[in-house]
């Protein structure tokens, strides 16, 4: 990993060399050589970096030292070149204090030196002190850099060892592994359902506890969610829960979490006999099965008030926990042990070569099997090293690289766990060792055991560190996906989650492999539970902790005494107390003084509207001197406004304020933020305008929010020609249309130029009663409105939103990308559009009350091509429509069409999904849409007629589908 960090630093010296010849500036006296010279020791140091890593993993302390100061100093390093970046981006943007000067600033401004001599531009004391600082801190670290150097010869370090220094491969979604298939476990599984499926005899009347016991990564998880799945347990027992108890067993946040599987809200509960009382409420006299997973702790005293809590559930209530101590069963009072042995040969064998082979030929397979035997076979029979290094050997075509893999010397190394350290280190050590991919892994353990890890926020927290930086015109969130997908097919992640588009949203990591990424940070990332019940308080939480997580509970107080927040690149903070929380303004301030090197910072607290005066009202004016910051979320925090000072964060990339349904306004001079690529400023209804320095912010990439119009003062706040500089956005919504006061207006924007453009919402203003004068013209307004808001042709995703006009524009039918299309309280619209040729994947059809059937007009399809009976060609209607939902249709009577009497037309031949909730009116379903035999899911409510018609005589209509709800 210290190689990453290396290469890493390497790139941004070279970076600053090739700046002074292009910018022609000249650095402060004597500092270009110590750069030069700093550049030459660390690729000395570069080319022995792989070898001491090795070493490092293989117990040699003095190695380990020497490498801990390496990143110590790399790190200083890191802080001084970004000072220098943001200095000189300050310059420039500090000139740039109107829009007619940032349109000319690339043309008219000359770039003055970050080191200028007394001569040059910018020549106050203030500023040449700044500089001289910065100067001495790189002499400072050049000889600590020194030291390191001199000390490398001792070790006689190997030079590039494997050369490995590959780019990572590309690898897509797609390509991710279903590893749900099981090989072998029968026996266990026949067992284990057999115990909770049977009858309890009368000795064994009474609540009932099952263990599965076994070594870390066995698959004992594995086995306990077969069980849970299960459809004759499920159908056995009222409630079925589970909960993950992990390396603690924390009596408040496991008896929270019971609640919350029971639907019950435990926020405003402290106490732990309240919870315990509930939970007693919760199952009194029904059966349940509830799942313990990887229990550590097997503390009767711990586990006896939920022993005595749980019994009053019904008598034929079943525990089952997972655990890798046999002892730890016993103390729970479980006498149905079942232990789970590793796989035999042939089956450690299936499960790897369906891995490792996936994909292969016939032929490739033969000549990898004899070497594949003995790889497998070094895998000691655990499933999770089968997969992980299955899926490391997936990657190798070789015999070479596949009988190197059986040679290594990492086979020999044991730290975690019998046997999982080898694979894991192979598969680690494989990954680039120049690229980020090694961070981007170990970085997840600041996140605690059993985490759901939510995409998005992982690759964001990795770009706030630098780890996704790209080359020419790639996008950071596309190598951040790519390297999500190297870490997810190396088995790193597992119990994926993902939406309806089959994209990936959250995930897991196997305990085992927690502990892994652990052990390669070398403590750099740290999880901390805080609860006001625990006596001890934290004083320190190590030095070498560079990303810190910290979850309050109880009203904790919050440790500002702790002398490391200095040396933090992220903070996660949750105080989630919703009556005495943790944080409040006051000590915000403090922290802020303590935390300058952060690049990460979020705070989410847990506040109750009609008692906010206890939490975080506003953010503090000193949150400006956290000048390395790159992503900051303040979501469903309850803030009015944020400080002018934060528009001093020149790096900031990303901005959260979701769901702060308090805001008012942003600061007027974000248009500073000249870095930022996504405002995540959605649900936050009280935000009526934006400053318009919106319009300068020409990196976003994601706007959440535009709001045209709406502020007091019509100059200060943005029109929509304000998106017109916006090129890259990817994502937008645009509220407010309805204070567009000319369509020109929407034609000088431009918007089907925008080629990035992938969703978009347009949301007009309510509407109004469309008999009347005023909602004539806002029907006649919103109607050129809209057709001037042309979008570009490849818009994926389209939301349009109460628009008033009676019709749709005819580009819509233009839209050959378009996925996902909604058309939300159109309520002049009478008919809908003409859909059936675009390749839609989900239709939403909501509060359209003024249309009353759905025909032939609906399916886009010309009488001439219907009536062809000649063609032998069939035509396809709506031919990649996966997901149909139409709400609130109230005047929706009729729907059919009549082409479908022709033999060479099929209509939504895809459809899995189909949803029809409150059209009162709605008679009968066309039954081709009945018929097909890919739906999957469907659901009538509010729909009297329907329900009464598909309830009875047309049952036999809908009895084939799988899933339904009447």
């Amino acid at each position: 990993m210290v190689d990453a960090i290396v290469s890493s630093l390497l790139e941004q010296l070279i970076s600053v060399a090739a700046d002074e010849v292009k910018q022609q500036v000249r650095l402060v006296t004597g500092v270009r050589e110590e750069v030069k010279k700093l550049t030459s020791n660390l690729q000395a140091i570069q080319l022995v970096l792989e070898d001491a890593e090795k070493r490092q993993m293989q117990h040699d302390k003095a190695v380990a030292f020497w490498l801990d100061q390496l990143k110590d100093a790399s790190y200083d390093m890191e802080d001084v070149l970004e000072e220098w970046t943001t200095a000189r981006l300050k310059l420039q943007i500090e000139g740039l204090d109107d829009d007619n000067t940032l349109a000319l600033a690339a043309h008219k401004k000359k770039v003055c030196s970050f080191f200028p001599s007394a001569s040059n531009c910018f020549g106050s004391f203030k500023q040449l002190s700044l500089r001289h600082d910065i100067a001495v801190k790189i002499r400072e670290i050049n000889k600590t850099l020194d030291d390191i150097t001199s000390q490398k010869d001792r070790f006689k370090f190997a030079e590039n060892v494997s050369n490995n220094v590959k780019k990572p491969e590309r690898v897509r979604t797609t390509s991710l592994v279903d590893e749900g298939e099981i090989c072998g476990r029968i026996d266990e599984k026949n067992e284990l359902l057999s115990k909770l499926l049977g009858e309890s005899s009368e000795q064994q009347k009474g609540l009932r506890i099952i263990s599965l016991f076994g070594l870390g990564g066995i698959g004992k998880t594995t086995l306990a969610q077969l069980a849970f799945n299960n459809e004759g347990v499920k159908r056995k027992f009222d409630i079925v829960m589970w909960v993950c108890v992990s390396d603690a067993f924390e009596e408040i946040r496991i008896a929270k979490a019971i609640l919350e599987v029971l639907d019950k809200s435990a926020s405003s509960l402290g106490e732990f006999q309240s919870l315990m009382q509930q939970i007693q409420e919760s199952i009194r006299g029904k059966k349940f099965f509830l799942v313990l997973d990887d229990v550590w702790d097997g503390d009767y005293k711990k586990w006896d008030p939920f022993f005595s809590c749980l019994k009053n559930g019904h008598h034929e209530s079943k525990i089952l926990i997972t655990t890798r101590d046999r002892s730890v069963a016993l103390q729970m009072g479980s006498i149905d042990i079942i232990s789970v042995k590793e796989l035999g040969e042939g089956e450690c064998w299936s499960l790897f070569k369906q891995v490792a082979f996936l994909g292969r030929s016939f032929e490739d397979c033969e000549k990898l099997k004899p070497i594949g035997r003995k790889i497998a076979c070094k895998c000691k029979g655990l499933p999770l090293a089968a997969k992980v290094i299955g899926n490391l050997l997936r990657s190798k075509r070789t015999i070479s690289e596949w009988q190197r893999i059986l040679d290594s010397e990492m086979w020999k190394v044991e730290e975690i766990g019998k046997g999982l350290l080898p694979p894991l280190l192979l598969s680690y050590n494989d990954l680039p060792s120049n690229s980020m991919v090694k961070r981007c892994f170990s970085y997840c353990s600041v996140f605690p055991k059993d985490y759901n890890i939510r995409k998005e926020e992982l690759i964001t927290l990795w770009m706030a560190q630098c780890y996704l930086n790209s080359e020419e015109d790639e996008e950071m969130e596309i190598i951040g996906e790519e390297y999500f997908n190297i870490l997810a097919t190396r088995s790193f992640f597992q119990e994926f989650v993902k939406d309806y588009d089959d994209n990936v949203m959250s995930c897991k990591m196997h305990d085992i492999v927690h502990d892994f990424a652990q052990l390669v940070s070398r403590e750099e990332c740290l999880w901390v539970e805080i609860n006001s019940r625990k006596e001890s308080v934290i004083n320190s939480f190590g030095e070498k902790v560079r990303h810190l997580g910290l979850n309050f509970e109880g009203g904790a107080s919050f440790p500002m005494s702790t002398p490391e927040f200095n040396r933090l690149r992220t903070l996660l903070i949750y105080d989630l107390s919703p009556y005495s929380p943790s944080l409040n303004g006051s000590i915000l301030v403090e922290l802020f003084s303590k935390v300058a090197c952060l690049r990460a910072l979020v705070i989410r607290q847990w506040f109750l509207p009609l008692d906010d005066k206890n939490f975080i009202r506003e953010i503090p004016e000193n949150i400006g001197k956290l000048i390395h910051l790159k992503y900051l979320n303040l979501s469903e925090l309850c803030i009015e406004r944020l400080p002018e000072t934060l528009c001093e964060l020149y790096n900031l990339q990303k901005l959260a304020v979701r769901w702060c349904t308090n805001l008012r306004e942003l600061p007027a001079g974000i248009g500073k933020l000249m870095n930022m690529r996504s405002l995540m400023n959605g649900q936050t209804e009280k935000l009526k305008y934006l400053p318009i320095g919106i319009s300068r912010l020409t990196s976003l990439r994601t706007l959440e929010k535009f709001v045209v119009g709406g502020g007091v003062d019509g100059g200060s706040t943005c029109r929509l020609e304000s998106l017109k500089n916006l090129q890259l956005l990817r994502e937008c919504r645009v509220e407010g249309l309805s204070n567009v006061s000319r369509v020109d207006e929407a034609e000088r924007l431009q918007l089907y130029n925008k080629k990035n453009l992938l969703r978009l919402h347009l949301e007009f203003g309510r509407v109004v009663d469309g008999e009347g004068e005023e909602g004539r013209r806002k029907n006649e307004k919103d109607k050129q409105l809209l057709e001037a808001l042309q979008p570009p042709l490849n818009v994926e995703e389209l939301w349009i939103i109460f628009y008033g006009g009676n019709i749709f524009p005819k580009w819509l039918t233009l839209l050959t990308n378009l996925r996902e299309l909604k058309l939300f309280s159109c309520v002049n619209c009478e008919h809908l559009p003409p859909l059936g040729k675009l390749l839609l994947e989900k239709l939403t059809l909501y509060n359209l009350i003024s249309v009353k059937r759905v025909g032939d007009e609906f399916l886009g399809i010309e009488e001439s091509s219907v009536d062809d009976t000649s063609s032998s060609s069939s035509v396809i209607a709506f031919p990649k429509l996966k997901s149909l939902k139409i709400e609130d249709l109230d005047e929706l009577e009729e729907w059919n069409y009549r082409v479908t009497r022709k033999e060479n037309i099929s209509i939504m031949p895809r459809l899995s999904s189909l949803e029809i909730d409150c059209c009162p009116k709605l008679n009968v379903l066309p039954d081709h849409l009945l018929q097909t035999t890919t739906l999957q899911e469907l659901s009538i409510r509010g729909c009297p007629i329907l329900e009464e018609r598909y309830r009875g005589e047309d049952y036999h209509m809908i009895s084939h589908i799988p899933h339904t709800k009447l």
